[in-house]
């Protein structure tokens, strides 16, 4: 499963996985995570579907910007230093989107683990600090990050916020901590399984059941000293809208919840290309035959791009993957759910087109559906050029809802 098209035209590239990382990677300068004018540059210097060249591009940027960073510490300017960090962590993972099509997939983890560093550089200049934290979860811990509000004496809103399939640490502080912190919200990030630190050094995997892995988050969330326990709200960016919705249908001492965007069914987005024989053979289960066909069909770069989607599951067989990701599905369980919920919808939603509004429709508790157009900026999958509107309108709902 790659990225699906946008069904605007493009504003710098044809091919959708370029496309969408270029719009992401230029987003994130409204929270400080890049500069619009590298970014722009950098798109003159990327041949488009050309994997090598982008990956050198953003990684050649990464390695500019961790040097800035590092000289910035050396010589005690602290917030040069965290802006750098920053701005590297964006450039690095916007290359590892890049690796698994290239030439050398094996360039994934090395970059990976040098925007990880870069994000754990920057901790300390944040003001307050950001302090990592370790999460009970089954037999082992969880790695999280608790950003803490300015007000150590009051009892103080939580989000807690969950990322979707293949998203990085940067995109939970752009897409909602930085803006929590600046209302007053504490925020409490974490990679779960299948995600970051607990795929990558873990090898702990995806699973559909989400619930087990929030409930003891929030836990874990209740033990943080000036949380208050009766405004404790959720944010899921991309699959994390599954997520979190899923999880609150199961753990309900949540005040208030966003999926960005809504999402019933995952696996739409993986069976849409698939034709009619391939479905059949996943109903019936003919395992042994789907994967012959999957495996012999296959152009290369799109074993690329599905190896890519599938590697969170820690499966390696098609059927299997494709089987497991058919659990993911809301139908039967949306309508359990307590507490407020806010979906968002923006135009060109490439993943789950037309999915926020039936989500929306299966909900039986208080419910918004926030609509982005393009007009605004806001069109595609999770609004990527227009965080500042986003930010702005998630959290008044959110503020109002916890008043």
């Amino acid at each position: 499963m790659s990225a699906p098209p946008p069904t605007r035209p493009p504003y710098f590239f044809t091919h959708p996985t370029f496309e969408a990382i270029f719009l992401s990677a230029l987003g994130r300068s409204y929270q400080q995570g890049g500069d619009v004018g590298k970014v722009l540059y950098l798109s003159t210097q990327v041949a488009d579907g050309d994997f090598d060249s982008a990956y050198a591009a953003f990684r050649q940027a990464g390695d500019e910007a961790r040097e800035r960073a590092l000289t910035a510490v050396g010589r005690g300017h602290g917030e040069s230093a965290r802006q750098a960090f920053l701005w590297a962590q964006n450039y690095y993972d916007s290359a590892t989107a890049f690796c698994d099509e290239s030439s050398d997939a094996g360039r994934f983890l090395p970059t990976w683990e040098l925007q990880h560093d870069c994000w754990m550089r920057s901790l300390p200049y944040f003001r307050p600090a950001i302090e990592t934290v370790q999460i009970p979860y089954d037999t082992t811990t969880l790695k999280g990050f608790y950003c803490r509000g300015h007000d150590p004496g009051t009892k103080r809103r939580l989000l807690i916020m969950t990322n979707g399939s293949d998203g990085g640490l940067q995109d939970m502080w752009n897409d909602g901590a930085a803006g929590a912190l600046a209302r007053g919200y504490d925020v409490l990030i974490y990679d779960g399984p299948g995600q970051g630190h607990a795929l990558w050094k873990q090898q702990l995997y995806f699973r559909h059941d989400w619930e087990k892995v929030l409930t003891p988050v929030v836990d874990f969330a209740l033990t943080l000293p000036g949380v208050d326990e009766r405004r404790i709200a959720l944010q899921g960016i991309s699959q994390g809208g599954y997520w979190m919705t899923r999880a609150v249908a199961f753990e309900k001492r949540i005040a208030a919840t966003i999926a960005d965007p809504g999402c019933v069914n995952v696996a739409e987005a993986w069976t849409r290309p698939l034709p009619e024989a391939l479905l059949e053979m996943l109903r019936t289960g003919q395992k042994e035959a789907f994967d012959g066909v999957m495996g012999g069909s296959l152009a290369a770069a799109q074993k690329k791009a599905l190896n890519f989607r599938m590697r969170p599951f820690g499966m390696t067989s098609y059927f299997d993957v494709y089987t497991e990701v058919m659990r993911y599905d809301l139908t039967d369980v949306a309508g359990t759910i307590t507490c407020p919920m806010l979906i968002t919808d923006p135009d060109a939603e490439n993943f789950w087109p037309g999915q926020p509004r039936r989500l929306y429709d299966l909900l039986r508790c208080p419910k918004t559906l926030m609509r982005f157009s393009a007009a605004d900026g806001g069109d595609g999958h999770c609004e990527p050029t227009a965080l500042g509107l986003r930010e702005c309108r998630m959290f008044d709902w959110l503020d109002e809802i916890l008043a």
